[in-house]
């Protein structure tokens, strides 16, 4: 048997109870419409729902105490399900379905219903990535618009890397779901853990455009790259996207990843880190005692894994940020 120990998001608790129609209700406000094909009105539906928004994106956890059968409306947006504990046979309309396992995921499209035939003490996450947001994210990495819908291959190893990759930002997610002040609540935060879920399933998980994303872009030359960090250098504060300063240096996605990899070998996104790497220690440089936190002060320059933002300032300033704060109150560098 296995343990149901593991649980996300229970600081965004939802529900939890047993009865049918709340149930329903409660997946049907937080993901879409449900059903429980074998449950009688009568019979308990023992569910615990918990549920986090990155941006437009939900993040849930899910347990089931009993067998289940749950059935979807037509899907508007992307879900991907991704068992903890048991096992389940998932299928979205007359697919070949997926035998979801701890090591094996589901990817759904929208426009079709789904159907989930859930073991006892089965949990998992389930994320709903809309999906305007999806193909927007696609066509700027493209830099053209997708003629066709996108779909991915159904099966997710989560083993592999958009597995792995989608894991270890659902974890930073469910740590900052835990801090009443955390980083959910600060933009910059949660653009980049949209963005980490996104681009973990677009360059992770096969789908009919895998082959052109992994097709090599023209450059536009050092001058749109030059521009581009001109636009980052006077506002590090504004939360910028690669398809926003792709647009307005008139390059495609790519073609700006290529060009800062060519210029300076790095990407946009890690140039704007390092900006506010500088940023963040001008702040605690200069902070007045007791005013601030190093915490406080990463997170509203978008720091989300505070971990590796520590080993990131020491190898740029040579020292741990809290050891740049204590210098600027007066106190030995190793208190």
């Amino acid at each position: 048997m296995q343990s149901q120990a593991f649980e996300m998001f229970g600081s965004r608790r939802i529900a939890s109870g047993h009865g049918v129609e709340e149930a329903r209700r409660v997946l049907s406000e937080v993901f879409l419409p449900v059903d429980f094909p074998s449950a009688k009105p009568r019979n308990a539906v023992d569910l615990t729902l918990n549920a986090a928004a990155v941006g437009g994106i939900v993040c849930g956890f899910m347990r089931f105490g009993d067998a289940v059968r749950v059935r979807t409306a037509e899907a508007r947006d992307f879900h991907v399900d991704i068992p903890i504990s048991g096992v389940a046979t998932m299928r979205a309309a007359l697919g070949t379905p997926v035998r979801g396992t701890p090591t094996t995921a589901a990817v759904f499209m929208p426009g079709r219903p789904v159907e989930l035939d859930c073991s006892d003490r089965f949990s998992q996450l389930a994320l709903m990535i809309p999906r305007d947001q999806l193909r927007l994210e696609l066509e700027n990495l493209l830099g053209e618009p997708a003629g066709r819908p996108l779909e991915f291959t159904a099966q997710l190893n989560l083993a592999g890397t958009g597995g792995l990759t989608i894991m270890h930002a659902l974890r930073m997610v469910d740590g900052a779901a835990a801090q009443e002040d955390g980083p959910l609540t600060h933009p910059l935060a949660t653009q980049r853990l949209e963005q980490i879920i996104i681009q973990s399933l677009l360059f992770g998980q096969p789908h009919n455009y895998s082959a052109l994303l992994a097709a090599p872009s023209p450059t536009g030359g050092s001058r749109p790259v030059s521009r581009a960090v001109e636009l980052m250098r006077s506002d590090p504060g504004h939360p910028w996207t690669v398809a926003e300063l792709a647009a307005d240096v008139s390059l495609s996605v790519r073609s700006l990843q290529e060009g800062f990899r060519r210029s300076l070998d790095t990407t946009p996104m890690t140039y704007l880190r390092r900006l506010r790497l500088d940023k963040v220690h001008h702040e605690l440089s200069t902070a007045g005692p007791g005013t601030v936190s190093v915490t406080e002060v990463a997170t509203r320059w978008g720091f989300v894994h505070l971990g590796r933002f520590a080993g990131e300032y020491a190898r740029a300033f040579g020292e741990h940020p809290s050891a740049t704060l204590r210098q600027r109150r007066g106190l030995p560098r190793h208190a």
